[in-house]
This record gives structure tokens, C-alpha cells and sequence, in this order.
């Protein structure tokens, strides 16, 4: 399984997902260990809500919301901005259909178990995809700059049906 790794992550493919709870842009609780048995999970770090890349990158997970189910995958957005900030944000992208989950407080605690909090107080734009197990499967950090490729996170989810 290839994956494209950046020096700056520190989790490795095969190794269990840190654990974590984090409240969504909806006030939601959700858990990461809840989905284990259920569902893969794509982790979608991203930098900040309200940014150029950012806002091309999100809305796409919702559009391809049915290759997602039919994987039997979940796709859960992670920041390091606030639940008001997501729910805003959600709102001004015409709405979002999964997670946006605040890694606000303790600030980034969920991206320096992952390994990508840069030291600007942001995460990497980074995706790691666990699998029903909890296990690490795939980790890319992307570039900064630019929109992740979701095709090619697609085609590595049909790897695991």
C-alpha cells in the first residue's frame, strides 16, 4: 500500500488510530472508537475554516457522499477552529453532511496525537484512513496549497471492501 508521508507525521501505517472525542459544527459528540465494526474511517485534517483551498476541498467529501456509503466509509473533517466557527462555516458552504469536528481545546490536541499540528498552531492538510479495526491504513500529507485528489482516495477505499 503506498502513501504519501511527510517527515512531519509521526503516525505510522499499521499502527491503531489514537482515540479521541471532539464535538461537531452540530454540537455533536462523536468518537472514533464508535465507528469500529461499523465503518472505515477518512480522517480529513485541514487547516482553517474560511480559507481558499479549504473551501474547494470540504464541500467536495459531501459530493461524493454516495461513493463514501457505498465503501462503507466515514468521512470526518478535523480543524483546529472552534464549534461556531465549523457551524458558520458549514452554513456559508451551503451546508456540509458529515462531522466537522473541533479540535479547538486543548488547541490541536487531536493533531499532535496524529503528528501534523504545524507551528503556526494548524494542522497539516492531511488524510489518514483507518479501517474498521481502528488500524492505520493510508496516511497522506498534502501540500498546503493545493486540493487533495479524491479519486485516488476512492480508489484505495475499494482496496479494503
Amino acid at each position: 500500500m503506498e502513501a504519501t508521508m511527510d517527515h512531519t507525521a509521526t503516525l505510522k501505517i499499521g499502527e491503531s488510530a489514537p482515540d479521541f472525542t471532539l464535538t461537531d459544527h452540530n454540537g455533536n459528540k462523536v468518537t472514533l472508537s464508535s465507528f469500529r465494526g461499523k465503518k472505515h474511517v477518512v480522517l480529513v485534517f485541514h487547516p482553517l475554516a474560511f480559507t481558499s483551498v479549504c473551501a474547494v476541498q470540504m464541500p467536495g467529501y459531501s459530493k461524493e457522499r454516495q461513493s463514501f456509503e457505498g465503501l462503507e466509509a466515514q468521512v470526518l473533517g478535523i480543524s483546529v477552529d472552534s464549534v461556531p466557527t465549523h457551524k458558520a462555516w458549514a452554513e456559508q458552504l451551503g451546508g456540509i453532511d458529515y462531522p466537522l469536528l473541533a479540535d479547538f481545546w486543548p488547541h490541536g490536541d487531536v493533531a499532535k496525537k496524529y503528528g501534523i499540528l504545524r507551528p503556526e498552531g494548524y494542522s497539516e492538510r492531511a488524510t489518514f484512513v483507518i479501517d474498521k479495526k481502528g488500524i492505520v491504513r493510508r496516511i497522506e500529507v498534502h501540500e498546503i496549497g493545493k486540493v487533495p485528489d479524491r479519486g485516488k482516495l476512492v480508489a484505495f477505499l475499494n482496496t479494503l471492501a
